[in-house]
């Protein structure tokens, strides 16, 4: 079976990346010593105080959470596309990232702190998502895909203005840069803590994602023939937007708005593990964490400030989409 061994392969790809992650920095530190401090830690012993400040306290909370982050977006990315029947969309199709970003960008305003910035974004992106459900279900239609989509890019819409309006009010010394640099992305402010919150939402939105695999792959054959199959098309929809919108939120919160990696790794899944869902998923998980993770990396170390992370995911993303779209390859369907 030719995607066990993709899937093994994108695993150790991901454990490679971490290890990277946690080498290089202001202060590199040898791959012998990050081992050996991981088997420290475990053991309960002190490898080096210094090292283990700068891996345990700094470093490798940020590749965790890169890792995190890269694999909910992706992970959203896929469902999104296998429920919609469409390779174009992303995770912020139904105005989750615009509405994380409003909620955020006004706890900046109202000089809360960090934690009740990332609570804010996470709300109102589970919010948004609520209100474009609550309004496509009011107009009521035969499409009811399509009109699910126009809500999403209406409510998304009104976020993005309600965005802009924050910027306007913002200080423009102190707040307005604070809230460009969390709309491009970045992991800079991450803590042991921030992980913790995180994870936990993380693993339950990809629960579902990963137990249905079967039945989500079959909406992607259209909803009469998922009911001819027997699938409940109503109550799976459901699920996958409510997971893939809660892990998007968690995602977002943490690292502000980084795009392309909803959109871009499942096209880069597909030509090696084919179209299926069930195998799409869990490559896409393990290649959208280590592509951030080594995205997180170059930001850090690239230059002598650090670079946004959705800056270079675009920069990368752009041309390597176009150069997939060249290549021609037909694996979805």
């Amino acid at each position: 079976m030719r995607a066990v061994p993709i899937v093994t392969l994108l695993a150790l790809g991901l454990l490679a990346a971490m290890l990277v992650g946690s080498m290089v920095g202001p202060y590199p530190i040898p791959a012998g010593d990050v081992i050996g401090a991981l088997f420290a830690r475990l053991r309960g012993d002190v490898y080096s105080p210094h090292i283990d400040t700068i891996l345990f306290q700094i470093r490798l909370p940020r590749v965790l959470a890169a890792a995190l982050v890269g694999a909910a977006l992706a992970a959203a990315g896929a469902s999104y596309q296998t429920l919609f029947r469409n390779p174009l969309v992303s995770p912020d199709i139904l105005g989750v990232s615009a509405g994380a970003g409003f909620g955020a960008v006004l706890g900046i305003l109202l000089s809360l702190p960090v934690i009740a910035i990332q609570g804010l974004g996470f709300v109102t992106g589970l919010a948004t998502v609520a209100i474009v459900y609550a309004l496509a279900r009011t107009l009521r239609s035969q499409n009811e895909v399509l009109v699910l989509v126009l809500a999403g890019i209406v409510v998304g819409a009104l976020a993005g203005a309600g965005i802009s309006l924050v910027k306007i009010l913002a200080d423009p010394y102190n707040q307005l840069p604070a809230i460009t640099f969390w709309l491009l992305g970045s992991l800079s402010g991450i803590k042991v803590d921030d992980v913790w919150s995180v994870a936990p939402l993380v693993i339950v939105g990809l629960l579902p994602l990963a137990l249905l695999r079967w039945r989500i792959g079959v909406l992607s054959l259209g909803d009469d023939e998922a009911r001819a199959l027997g699938v409940n098309v109503g109550f799976v929809r459901g699920v996958v937007i409510a997971a893939a919108t809660l892990i998007t939120a968690a995602a977002v919160s943490v690292s502000g708005v980084v795009g392309w990696i909803g959109l871009m790794i499942p096209h880069m899944v597909r030509p090696l593990v084919g179209p299926r869902y069930d195998r799409v998923l869990p490559a896409s998980i393990l290649m959208g964490a280590a592509f951030l993770v080594l995205v997180d990396t170059l930001a850090r170390s690239a230059a002598r400030i650090e670079i946004p992370l959705g800056l270079l995911t675009a920069l990368i993303g752009a041309p390597l989409f176009v150069w997939l779209l060249a290549r021609g390859r037909r694996v979805w369907s």
